[in-house]
This record gives C-alpha cells, sequence and structure tokens, in this order.
C-alpha cells in the first residue's frame, strides 16, 4: 500500500465516490471532503501529498482553496489538480497561474485521472537535477535545486511551483531556444488541449518576479524562449 495521501474535495457525491474508489484501487490513501472550508481543515490536521480539487464547491471556491494552500509554507509544496466542469481557457489559465499543477475537465476518464496523479507525484518527488551540484548561478540568478528556492543578487524570491519549474528548465538549457510546446511538454506535462499562450503568460510573471534579470530569459519570436548563455565572468551573451 502506498504512503501517498490524496485528498479529494467535490461537492457531487458521485463524482468523489467514483474518484476515491479508482485511487484507493491504485494504491493511494484517500480522504474526501464535500466543501471548501473542509478541505482547508482536512489539510491543517494532517499532512496530503496531493489534492483533487473542484471549482465549485459551498462555503469557498475551489480557487480560494488553491491560493490558500499556496499562501502558506506548510502546504505550499502540496500538489493539487483541479477536477471540473469548467471547460474555457479563462478558467484554465486562471488555476494553472494560482499555481494548480494540472487541470482535467469534467466529464473525465477515471484512469486518465490516475495517470496525472501520479505524473503530477512523480515530478513533485523527483530528486534534485544533477549537474553542477546543487546550486546554480547565471549571472544574478542563483537557483538552489536541492532547496527549490531561487535568489536575484541574494534576495529570496517567491515563486510558484510552475514559475520555478519553467525557471529551472530554461536555465539548463541555457542558450538553446525552447518552444513553447516545448515547455509546455517539459513544465506542465501539458495535453494537447492546453494553449501555448500560457506559456507567455508565466513568462510573463517570471520575468517581472526577477526584476533586471528578468532579460535574462529572451523572446525568440514565433517560437519560443531562451535563457542567454552565461560566460565564465558572469556576463551573458
Amino acid at each position: 500500500m502506498s504512503e501517498e495521501r490524496v485528498l479529494v474535495v467535490d461537492d457531487e457525491r458521485d463524482i468523489t465516490a467514483l474518484v476515491a474508489y479508482h485511487l484507493a484501487k491504485a494504491g493511494y490513501r484517500v480522504t474526501t471532503a464535500s466543501t471548501g472550508p473542509a478541505a482547508l481543515e482536512a489539510v491543517r490536521a494532517e499532512p496530503f501529498d496531493l489534492v483533487v480539487l473542484d471549482l465549485m464547491l459551498p462555503g469557498r471556491s475551489g480557487y480560494d482553496v488553491l491560493e490558500e494552500l499556496r499562501e502558506h509554507e506548510e502546504t505550499r509544496g502540496v500538489g493539487v489538480i483541479l477536477l471540473t466542469a469548467r471547460r474555457e481557457e479563462v478558467d484554465r489559465i486562471r488555476g494553472l497561474s494560482a499555481g494548480a499543477d494540472d487541470y482535467l475537465t469534467k466529464p473525465f476518464s477515471p484512469d486518465e485521472l490516475v495517470l496525472r496523479v501520479g505524473a503530477v507525484l512523480r515530478r513533485l518527488h523527483a530528486p534534485a537535477a544533477t549537474g553542477g551540484g546543487s546550486l546554480l548561478k547565471l549571472g544574478a540568478v542563483t537557483i538552489d535545486r536541492a532547496a527549490h528556492t531561487v535568489t536575484v543578487n541574494g534576495t529570496p524570491v517567491d515563486l510558484t511551483r510552475i514559475e520555478y519549474r519553467l525557471l529551472l528548465l530554461l536555465a539548463e538549457r541555457r542558450g538553446r531556444v525552447q518552444s513553447r510546446p516545448q515547455l509546455l511538454e517539459s513544465v506542465w506535462e501539458a495535453q494537447a488541449d492546453i494553449q501555448t499562450r500560457t506559456v507567455d503568460m508565466h513568462v510573463q510573471r517570471l520575468r517581472s518576479k526577477l526584476g533586471d534579470a528578468g532579460d535574462l530569459i529572451e523572446t525568440v519570436r514565433g517560437f519560443g524562449y531562451r535563457f542567454k548563455g552565461i560566460e565564465k565572468g558572469g556576463k551573458s551573451r
């Protein structure tokens, strides 16, 4: 039996039972909740590895729950998959921007959901990237791959999990252009229905948080993005 704990939050009993059954069958330890406040109470009471979260919940919306999880250090690292009937791109972008790891719309395949849960948990539990030790220093930017932290000129930068993964991938592949589909596949493990403009929005937010160091991320028109190569003296090229 897996020790990984999953919280399923949905106010539709049939959906909750279906998801809980398939996740338990796959070996996860499953707890359920039917309201936003109950979900927050559950994650405060015990640690979870991942939350499968509906958006339209009584009490507090799934967006509220997600934002609350990401605001607090003790729950910031919990994986979140949004499972919702909302199919509009604006809802998908809002959820991913708030820090969701994945987004699945109803009706859905239980087998696909189980696969996505496994994929998110593998990403969260993956060891730090190898090569060059834990610290990756590029100009003013320092990425600690063991601690999953970023500083600019020694000042900590608060990034969401998606923003961190995006920065790390670009930095590790510095000097090489990465297309938007490549970034979606590597950072989000996205399905084809997620729009590439999601990448543009996250890059914009990432540059803003990095301040002047955001200029290290170049836009390659008509293709994607590239982290500037850094010379030994610390200068970009």
